[in-house]
């Protein structure tokens, strides 16, 4: 009967450990980008601008629901023949390899995150005392000054657990990178387990890996969460 080989999943720990930056990249990049995304979608569905709105609904219900997977390859594949018919039929020059796996990573993950955060942004908007709004605009501020000063504040304290699962769920996510060339985490796992033929050693080890970065996230949100919790205890006034 097979058992572990133990020293070499130790000795493949620094090996996988290389593909950290580029899921930490992947992972916080999209993080970034999906939730200014997010926000600006979200207040288009709030203050229902029309037209927008209706194209904002569409979206979060495309991305969340259809795998992230197949957007992924979507993107994989659609970039370049994109690319290809607009240097066809506008006369352009750009090279489709312009955009190299990691680009089409980052572009995946963030336009899939940003559904999911357009959701999470809005309901902690409306989780904010409309009063709150009202009350700003007769002390002489504007509306934008309102949200930027007093109703942002509030909702972001509401959101962080959320935004906490989210970066977490995407950090995961981050896994799927490597059936499109990303030399991430899982990436570099599956090399050396097809090189090695240690596929429950490499595996176990690239497991721990996601395992101890979640930690970290979980525990850094958390230290946030306490921080600003003063905004939080003002909710309750």
């Amino acid at each position: 009967m097979q058992t572990i080989d133990i020293q070499f999943a130790i000795d493949q720990i620094p090996h996988i450990l290389k593909g950290v930056p580029f899921t930490l990249i992947i992972a916080l990049v999209s993080m970034a980008v999906s939730l200014l995304i997010g926000s600006i979608f979200a207040f288009i569905r709030l203050f229902r601008i029309p037209v927008l709105r209706h194209f904002v609904t569409l979206y979060v219900s495309f991305f969340r629901g259809t795998p992230l997977i197949v957007q992924l390859f979507a993107f994989f594949y659609g970039i370049p023949f994109i690319l290809t018919s607009m240097n066809e039929h506008l006369g352009l020059s750009v090279h489709p390899d312009i955009v190299n796996p990691l680009s089409v990573a980052l572009i995946a993950f963030s336009l899939h995150s940003a559904a999911h955060l357009t959701e999470v942004v809005r309901s902690a908007l409306l989780a904010v005392d409309k009063g709150q709004l009202e009350a700003a605009k007769i002390v002489g501020m504007t509306t934008r000054q309102a949200i930027c000063r007093i109703i942002l504040p509030q909702a972001f304290v509401i959101a962080i657990p959320n935004l906490g699962n989210q970066l977490i769920q995407l950090l995961k996510a981050t896994s799927l990178s490597f059936t499109i060339g990303v030399l991430e985490i899982m990436g570099i796992s599956r090399i050396i387990a097809n090189d090695g033929y240690h596929f429950l050693e490499t595996y176990l080890v690239s497991a721990f890996i996601y395992w101890m970065l979640s930690i970290l996230f979980e525990v850094a949100f958390a230290l946030l969460e306490k921080r600003v919790s003063v905004y939080g205890k003002s909710l309750g006034r």
